[in-house]
């Protein structure tokens, strides 16, 4: 069990996703950032799947009462283990009545902690990932305890990271493909989207994020249709919207541009003020 001495200013319980149930309009969801928490598994010695702790920007407190293996990935918020400042993208072994805690924000936004065997909190519709009105609760709540296997003391181990995997935090470059909508705009606001620099809005959470700068729009709504996670839809005011991993399954705004999965991790790891420059790709 770890107990949740300080949640943090929002961290959750994520896996890779709910799955199969889009027709009745439940999101996905998962972890934003899916290459680092996929890393901190990999690590781990888990599948990809275990759910592991979503931290963004402030890091909870944690208290262990068993033992177990951890190992921290995505942004760098300064963890500690009892005070003693740990690396992030290494394996380290946690002891009966260790704190981990986190302090100044170094790179990123969003962190991953992944323990052995994955947190074992409820699964519902073959998913543990934490969503208003799905599971119990949207985050981790101050007072409560997570469940987690009791794994065999390792050593301290460090683990060699391909340079492209740091490099993921500090690439502007968002990859995307023409959006069902793409051919309705003009030429002109086509070179505008692809060779401007937007900068992402306070208007940023697991939904969706909102850039600032207003684009000329000249189309219509349209019906109802279908969207997924990395889908870019524009307003009839001009402003940019991207979905995230907690997106709704419908819209009726137009479909100008589809994220890559390479750069919903990406920009999952951007905050507020950081520019982005959007890159169109083959499919």
């Amino acid at each position: 069990m770890i107990e949740i001495v300080k949640s943090g200013l929002y961290t959750t319980i994520q896996d890779l996703g709910r799955f199969g149930y889009e027709n009745y309009g439940v999101p996905i969801s998962g972890s934003m950032d899916q290459l680092s928490s996929i890393l901190s598994n990999k690590l781990l010695g888990n599948n990809d799947n275990d759910a592991v702790m979503e931290i963004t920007m402030t890091g909870p407190v944690l208290k262990f009462l068993e033992e177990t293996k951890i190992c921290i990935t995505g942004a760098d918020i300064s963890p500690s283990i009892n005070d003693n400042s740990i690396d992030v993208n290494r394996v380290y072994q946690m002891n009966q009545g260790d704190v981990l805690k986190f302090g100044k924000l170094k790179y990123g936004l969003r962190s991953y902690i992944g323990v052995s065997g994955g947190f074992l909190s409820e699964k519902i519709m073959n998913s543990r990932s934490m969503h208003s009105n799905i599971t119990k609760s949207n985050r981790i709540i101050r007072g409560e305890s997570l469940k987690i296997k009791k794994s065999v003391k390792t050593k301290t181990k460090r683990t060699k990271i391909n340079v492209n995997y740091l490099k993921h935090f500090k690439n502007n470059t968002i990859e995307v493909f023409k959006g069902p909508e793409f051919n309705k705009l003009t030429i002109k606001q086509k070179q505008v989207l692809l060779k401007k620099k937007f900068t992402i809005s306070n208007n940023n959470n697991r939904m969706a994020y909102q850039l600032n700068e207003s684009f000329d729009n000249q189309l219509d709504s349209i019906i109802t249709s279908l969207v997924m996670q990395g889908t870019v839809q524009l307003t009839p005011s001009g402003k940019i919207i991207i979905l995230m991993r907690d997106s709704q399954t419908c819209g009726g705004y137009p479909r100008i541009l589809q994220l890559s999965k390479k750069s919903i991790n990406k920009l999952s790891q951007k905050h507020m003020d950081n520019n982005i420059k959007f890159e169109l790709i083959d499919p």
